[in-house]
């Protein structure tokens, strides 16, 4: 259960305010562009510190810890991969920053294989297709093992049949290690598609998170505004 106790980040004009709860298994962060919604993962992964308030994670206050020990893995839209490195080495930066020993270079085949990318340790990221290359960086995620998971719209690149089976995998993947997803979503096709609940960022604030297929049926304002609906 993630917590966002009367948190609040400023930068110039912008204000962003939360006061939530999210518990369900997958959450989508749904609303205009420009309102907040990849700055809030941000503030949760720690790469941005909070004007004031309180990030939790299952009771225990995360706010003031760095990125490297938050229980957070962050998939974002470009992958993240490093060029100049084989996938095996790529990956093998969520174990160690030594050369991987046996036992690390079988947990990243037992991930490249969880996510349908048997044997490609030794091609660089330029070599596989950019549904591949999103595979890649969910099997990093996968390595990292840790148990919320903020998804910064790293499919948006793909063809509408890619994204689907990548968010489809996500969905499985949380389900079996039993991970938390924030995901971040200007689609509310894809919020629909795995997203139990669904929160609306817009105009400054957080919503509480309801019900997605409700909040798409009869959204708030501003989020109809957005959607085209008002």
């Amino acid at each position: 259960m993630l917590q966002l106790d009367h948190l609040t980040f400023r930068q110039g004009s912008f204000d962003l305010a939360a006061d939530v709860t999210m518990s369900a298994p997958i959450t989508a962060l749904v609303g205009p562009s420009g309102a907040g919604k990849s700055t809030l993962l941000n503030v949760i992964a720690g790469f941005i510190p909070p004007a004031s308030g309180r990030v939790l994670w299952r009771g225990q206050d995360i706010t003031v810890l760095p990125p490297a020990t938050r229980p957070v893995a962050m998939l974002f839209q470009d992958n993240n991969l490093f060029a100049h490195l084989d996938i095996g080495r790529n990956l093998a930066l969520a174990l160690t920053r030594k050369r991987p020993n046996e036992a690390e270079r079988a947990r990243i085949a037992e991930a490249l294989a969880r996510v349908g990318l048997q044997g490609v340790e030794g091609r660089k990221p330029a070599e596989l297709s950019g549904g591949q290359q999103s595979r890649v960086a969910l099997a990093r995620v996968l390595l990292q093992a840790r148990p919320l998971m903020l998804l910064d719209e790293p499919f948006a690149a793909l063809g509408p049949a890619l994204k689907h089976d990548m968010l489809d995998l996500v969905a499985e993947v949380a389900s079996e290690k039993n991970l938390q997803v924030i995901m971040v979503s200007h689609d509310p096709q894809d919020a629909a598609r795995i997203a139990s609940e669904a929160a609306v960022v817009a105009e400054g604030r957080v919503d509480l998170p309801t019900p997605t297929q409700a909040l798409l049926r009869d959204p708030p304002p501003a989020l109809a505004r957005y959607l085209g609906n008002g």
